[in-house]
């Protein structure tokens, strides 16, 4: 499973069981998924590139360590990416946001773009794209897919939770993008839900059933 990170800090698994829990009510689900967002963002910002910069502090003046250069960009994939946006903005609230909406064609099972719009400078910026949950690995690749095509070069996929089918399908069409998770369950069931997973994240983040 290379660049895959696993992150399985105590807190992100605690609050990982949370959101298993089928008696997790709507307005806990949504925290939580923002509080292991902002976890995750900590973790998957960590080679971000730095440079150094003069700062007079109160005693005296020297040179410290910022983000070098233009930031972040994240790009939440709708509907349920959009649960992960505040938490990371928490974080990093000068991150730019662009929106990508996908669904999946009925006769030829492929996912077909039906909203993009991106910041007018995302190709001179690190990219996290955000998805709860990595099932087929479809959606997320077409989703990386899409946003490469605006010229990116540094993309990043951030999961909750994860199949190994999704894995594989990412890492497939796209080995250079590096794979941030709380977890890799079992696998898909023949619904193409991830097992033991959580449900659709969509649906308990935003109360649709």
């Amino acid at each position: 499973m290379e660049k895959v990170h696993i992150l399985d800090h105590p807190l992100l698994q605690h609050k990982l069981s949370i959101l298993r829990d089928e008696t997790t009510g709507v307005k806990d689900f949504r925290q939580v998924v923002s509080e292991i967002a902002t976890l995750m963002c900590y973790e998957a910002t960590r080679d971000l590139p730095m440079e150094e910069v003069e700062i007079k502090t109160p005693i005296c003046s020297g040179k410290f360590k910022t983000i070098a250069g233009k930031k972040l960009a994240i790009v939440p994939v709708l509907r349920a990416g959009l649960g992960m946006v505040d938490g990371i903005l928490t974080l990093i609230p000068s991150a730019k946001v662009g929106h990508i909406g996908l669904y999946r064609d009925p006769n030829t099972l492929e996912p077909v773009e039906y909203y993009c719009k991106m910041p007018s400078d995302i190709a001179e910026r690190e990219v996290i794209v955000l998805d709860p949950m990595l099932a087929t690995g479809g959606s997320a690749s077409a989703a990386i897919q899409f946003i490469k095509n605006y010229g990116v070069k540094h993309v990043k996929l951030m999961n909750i939770l994860a199949a190994p089918e999704g894995i594989a399908r990412v890492h497939k069409d796209h080995p250079d993008v590096d794979i941030y998770c709380a977890a890799v369950d079992e696998g898909l069931n023949e619904h193409g839900y991830i097992v033991p997973g959580l449900g659709d994240a969509g649906d308990r983040i935003f109360g649709t059933k």
